[in-house]
């Protein structure tokens, strides 16, 4: 829209820029009718051009207006100015994730889990909503003081997995760094879907680098697909076992392999918490033995992944700071990583825990249930003697 355009339908005040992606540019604005202040995102001109999205979007924005969740960007309004669309949203005095992993990462895992716990949480009531988001990534993650997290672009996203072939074609996606691979394949996202792309978060938040680089967008779909993902402590030693265990789960290529809903990854990791980690709250640096003359010979682990020579970073397109490229690989030497202790609960035993709880909490309905119903006869004589 022009610079001279700053009001929409004479009703939201534009304030700021506050970002712009592939498929939206997103404004501070002022609510002048309520008095408050919205984020405003409004759609590019190669997506309005189709009305079939349009509609799609139009659907997909009050199915996200009717979830109510404290871990998920409120949706207000959907509407149109003129041939400018848009959704107007709850403002969240924040930053998205990537900046903060930019910046901070890698996170403490105490930090790091409760911010996936709350990803999980909104996800997963969407997820119990029958909505799927389908582009799970830190830009999509708002972060609040105090670490309140708010997931948003649930619209948008969900839409334009439904579009055709051409349409997904004009449509400049963030980042194909967190695409699941039967999404990259092309195939129709599921709730075990977003659970992948929170584990490539996850990963991230504990590492300070993505699992997966490529050159461009195929390269990186071809990596989803067909490289085993690297270990977390690959990169940070600190990290225990346990929960190196649980990402590697989070990221298989099956999605049967995985956890089947957010809900139920955010389980898993509040049961991992509960019962206690190992980890620290430093950061160990994984060490690097760099010839000190051309004599010695230093044979790193392999890892797996292409080094940064074999290829280059992918230069992702973010929503506000211009691009980033992520870190290159350095492989840390086996030998002299700290070594750990023994895990003190292994991940069958998390699940074991998890299913226990599920099924004490569905005994307890059921005898819930059962004591209400054996109130019936009781009420109904208490009726029939008042009579």
């Amino acid at each position: 829209m022009s610079n001279q355009e700053t009001f929409l339908n004479n009703r939201y005040r534009l304030i700021a820029q506050q970002g712009s992606g592939g498929m939206a540019v997103i404004y501070k604005a002022y609510d002048q009718e309520l008095g408050r202040m919205v984020a405003i995102k409004i759609l590019r001109p190669s997506l309005i051009s189709d009305p079939s999205f349009l509609e799609r979007f139009r659907n997909e924005a009050r199915s996200v207006a009717r979830l109510s969740h404290p871990n998920i960007v409120t949706v207000h309004d959907v509407g149109q100015s003129g041939k400018t669309h848009y959704i107007v949203m709850e403002f969240v005095d924040g930053q998205d994730l990537k900046k903060l992993i930019r910046t901070e990462a890698p996170f403490r895992v105490e930090r790091a889990l409760d911010i996936a716990i709350k990803i999980c949480a909104g996800v997963g009531y969407a997820h119990r909503s029958g909505l799927v988001h389908a582009d799970v990534k830190p830009q999509n993650v708002l972060v609040a003081e105090g670490d309140i997290v708010k997931v948003t672009d649930f619209g948008i996203a969900q839409a334009l997995s439904d579009a055709s072939i051409g349409e997904k074609q004009r449509v400049v996606w963030g980042s194909p760094h967190y695409f699941s691979p039967e999404q990259a394949q092309g195939e129709r996202p599921t709730p075990a879907s977003d659970v992948y792309s929170i584990g490539i978060v996850l990963f991230e938040m504990l590492t300070g680098r993505l699992p997966f680089i490529g050159a461009d967008q195929q390269e990186l779909a071809l990596a989803h697909i067909q490289q085993e993902p690297p270990h977390v402590s690959d990169f940070n030693p600190a990290i225990p076992p346990e929960l190196d265990q649980i990402v590697q789960k989070v990221m298989s290529k099956e999605p049967a392999s995985r956890y089947r809903t957010a809900d139920q990854l955010g389980r898993i990791l509040i049961t991992y918490l509960r019962q206690g980690h190992q980890a620290t709250n430093q950061f160990v640096a994984p060490v690097t033995v760099r010839p000190a003359a051309p004599t010695v010979a230093t044979a790193p682990v392999s890892s797996g992944l292409p080094t940064q020579a074999a290829q280059p970073p992918y230069q992702q397109q973010t929503s506000a700071a211009g691009s980033w490229t992520p870190p290159p690989y350095t492989p840390p030497v086996q030998a002299q990583v700290p070594a750990r202790g023994p895990a003190r609960h292994t991940l069958r035993e998390i699940e074991t825990t998890e299913q226990v709880n599920n099924v004490v909490t569905v005994i307890l309905i059921l005898l819930a249930m059962m004591a209400v119903l054996g109130l019936i006869p009781l009420g109904l004589t208490i009726l029939a003697a008042y009579r």
